[in-house]
């Protein structure tokens, strides 16, 4: 009697991808570039993933800008500082979160994504909680009020290991969309912050003063120990997440990697250093008007950022960023005319023009990065190009982050000496000209490779 024989379609049939295999809430199998594995079960645990991860970001976000809407208040509830004081009060948070980025970027290889997202989280109710104590001292001096706003920066440091943890749940062709919506789920944390602060912190006040300033701190207690429990509960750890060290070493050899930051300091950092410091010259320069408006800026900040990642995949990262620059200097010219004519509907529709353009730029900046490192790689090891983009993600998104802190020290400094914030914006002017100056050169310039390949 013949055997029977394996027919062609049952040869042809491919073996089923394993499952992910778990020990405890680490996944030890994680292959998402397998089509059946990411259909089969992938897809479900990192969209879970995502979820979590842009919450615990979004509360991140919010207390690293918490400072941006307590400082205008600290004059209601009894606390003389000078206009300098109160701007390095805005600037440090920015400053420490910019410092962590690259920590936390390797932290989460090192200890999982699950685990240093419950630390990461926890961490957030340090920076809060002595909040709420430091605002119902008005005699608290000025160096203590400085290191606990410095506290703050620990949410500046949830976006990178956010987005380094995200990165490795989600297969190559479904990354960008991934972090996309990782990264503005996170920045909107900026404008719901100022939002809900000003109704939240009126009424009575141990101070007496006619703010609650202490609630803004408190608002938050609860919504970090949730993002902490479902972080610890829901997440999970991936053993194959692996930290490579080499991709930054490659990244900072690569004069690249340095162009790309010095332009997300124009971006990124303008848009954080903006957020940051718009709801004080708000108070400073137009006091009749409510500070409930200040949200706005952040917030089309924040919606914009996927707009340029999408414009940047029809016509270019670096076609967008010019155009953005020139919009920035559009915007920081107008809002000096508005100064002159103390005019706020065109100071206020000049900075929310800014805050578009920053965050069309930071998407359109982010997408020209694996680009450009394609084109400056040519005939070079695709393994060793891709680390090096990788690299530069992480740099540059530290080196702009900078520019959060540069922001409002440039504003404190020119009305310090001067007594007007024109002159920081005419600095703002020239940096975005020479900015857009050096894009167009480096990538846009008609003829050159970098154009060519729609950098």
């Amino acid at each position: 009697m013949v055997a029977p024989t394996t027919s062609p379609a049952t040869a042809t049939v491919p073996a089923p991808a394993p499952a992910a295999t778990r020990r405890g809430r680490w996944i030890q199998h994680w292959d998402p570039e397998d089509r059946v594995f990411w259909a089969d079960e992938g897809r479900r645990v990192a969209r879970r993933n995502l979820v979590l991860s842009v919450f615990a970001e979004f509360l991140g976000f919010c207390v690293w800008a918490l400072w941006s809407i307590v400082v205008p208040q600290l004059p209601a509830a009894g606390f003389a500082f000078t206009t300098d004081q109160l701007f390095w009060l805005i600037a440090v948070p920015s400053l420490v979160g910019a410092t962590l980025r690259i920590p936390y970027t390797l932290a989460v290889p090192v200890f999982g994504g699950r685990t240093w997202t419950v630390v990461s989280a926890s961490l957030l109710l340090v920076p809060t909680l002595a909040l709420a104590w430091a605002v119902q001292r008005p005699d608290t001096s000025f160096g203590v009020m400085l290191a606990v706003a410095a506290l703050a920066g620990f949410g500046g440091g949830n976006f990178a290991s956010s987005m380094a943890n995200i990165s490795f749940f989600f297969p190559e062709r479904s990354k960008g969309a991934a972090l996309g919506w990782n990264a503005a789920g996170g920045n909107l944390g900026t404008a719901a912050v100022q939002l809900a602060v000003p109704l939240v912190i009126v009424g009575g006040t141990v101070t007496g003063a006619g703010v609650a300033l202490e609630r803004a701190g408190l608002m938050f207690v609860p919504f970090i120990v949730l993002a902490a429990f479902l972080a610890w509960r829901f997440m999970d750890n991936l053993a194959a997440a692996k930290a490579d060290p080499r991709s930054f070493v490659v990244a900072v050899r690569e004069p690249h990697t340095w162009v790309i930051s010095f332009l997300y300091i124009g971006t990124f950092g303008s848009f954080i250093g903006f957020s940051a410091a718009f709801p004080t010259l708000l108070a400073g320069q137009f006091p009749e008007v409510s500070l409930s408006l200040a949200f706005l800026g952040a917030l089309v900040g924040s919606v914009t950022r996927p707009l340029g990642g999408m414009l940047a995949d029809r016509v270019g990262g670096a076609v967008v960023t010019v155009a953005c620059y020139a919009v920035m200097i559009a915007g920081a010219a107008g809002a000096v005319a508005a100064l002159g004519r103390h005019s706020f509907p065109l100071f206020f529709g000049s900075f929310l023009l800014l805050f578009v353009a920053t965050g069309v730029g930071n998407g359109s900046v982010y997408r020209m990065i694996p680009a450009a490192f394609r084109v400056a790689g040519a005939g070079r090891d695709a393994a060793a190009t891709a680390r090096a983009a990788a690299g530069c993600i992480g740099v540059a998104g530290a080196v702009g982050a900078f520019g959060g802190f540069l922001v409002p020290r440039g504003f404190a400094i020119s009305t310090s000496a001067t007594g007007s914030l024109v002159p920081a914006l005419w600095v703002f002017v020239a940096a975005y000209v020479v900015m857009g100056a050096v894009t167009w050169a480096v990538y846009a310039r008609r003829g050159s490779a970098m154009r060519a390949a729609r950098v």
